[in-house]
């Protein structure tokens, strides 16, 4: 199994694949979020943080500082490339540091690492249907996020 879709009927629903994701996340692991403005990425983020036990409150879209730092049961790097207009502009972050570091690294708009972009990750793809419903589509690039997506999955 390389990919899978979930249909989120809300926010909380959201949320809770977020949560459900970060129980089997390791340090070192890379999830990628692509998707439109709105449809659901920093929600899924706050989940992320929730399972890794950091306050969902405190996680907003690190837009003017491209990345935020939080500390729970393992760190999470959240990036936010929003802003981001040539893939050149975050090398000046350091990200290999945070990418393959010690902690979980969250993107969103991962699409805007262009060359720069992992050679294995999660990625996740957020589409608004409509009202609150998300069409979310996983997909594990490399062995590693395989093996993790069969256990979400499951």
């Amino acid at each position: 199994m390389n990919s899978f879709e979930i249909k989120s009927k809300n926010f909380q629903e959201t949320m809770q694949w977020g949560k459900r994701l970060a129980a089997h996340l390791k340090p070192g692991d890379i999830v990628c979020l692509c998707g439109d403005l709105g449809s659901g990425k920093t929600t899924f983020v706050k989940g992320i943080a929730q399972g890794l036990k950091i306050k969902p409150d405190q996680v907003s879209s690190p837009t003017f500082v491209l990345m935020n730092a939080y500390e729970g049961r393992m760190p999470m790097f959240h990036f936010d490339l929003y802003r981001i207009e040539r893939e050149g502009e975050i090398l000046g972050l350091g990200y290999e540091e945070f990418l393959y570091g010690e902690g979980v690294a969250v993107v969103e708009w991962a699409e805007r690492l262009g060359h720069l972009s992992p050679q294995e990750a999660l990625r996740i793809e957020f589409v608004h249907q409509g009202g609150d419903e998300r069409l979310i589509n996983i997909a594990a690039m490399g062995q590693r996020y395989i093996e993790l997506l069969k256990r979400l999955a499951g």
